[in-house]
């Protein structure tokens, strides 16, 4: 069964930093475009950030590009999520999520993602 496991979240003040992991029991992991979604209180889930399986391509939603930033180790099966200058709008629960689409999808729709974590809780406060 494939799990996808996040952590490192938690509390921090505005314009403070986090940083989340995502480890995921899939192997091989590198064929694997990897991702973080995000669902704020009251609102839709949103994409965040996407990393291509040979990470030569990330993609940023607008709300965090520059401050945010995704990266993946193969080798430990993991991505990560450095988020800094953080802001009050930041807090929701983020999820990680893998996608096998092809190259040339669209990785900021869900809809191409085929394993999702549970996700792991980020509260900014002001």
């Amino acid at each position: 069964q494939v799990q996808l496991v996040e952590s490192g979240g938690g509390l921090a003040q505005t314009g403070g930093s986090l940083r989340l992991s995502c480890a995921a029991s899939l192997y091989p992991f590198q064929p694997y475009n990897m991702a973080w979604f995000r669902r704020a209180p009251g609102k839709e889930r949103e994409f965040v950030a996407a990393l291509s399986r040979n990470g030569g391509s990330t993609y940023y939603a607008d709300s965090v590009k520059g401050r945010f930033t995704i990266s993946r180790d193969n080798a430990k099966r993991t991505i990560y999520l450095q988020m800094n200058s953080l802001k009050p709008e930041d807090t929701a629960i983020y999820y990680c999520a893998a996608s096998s689409a092809a190259a040339g999808s669209n990785l900021e729709r869900s809809i191409v993602y085929d394993y999702w974590g549970q996700g792991t809780q980020v509260t900014v406060s002001s």
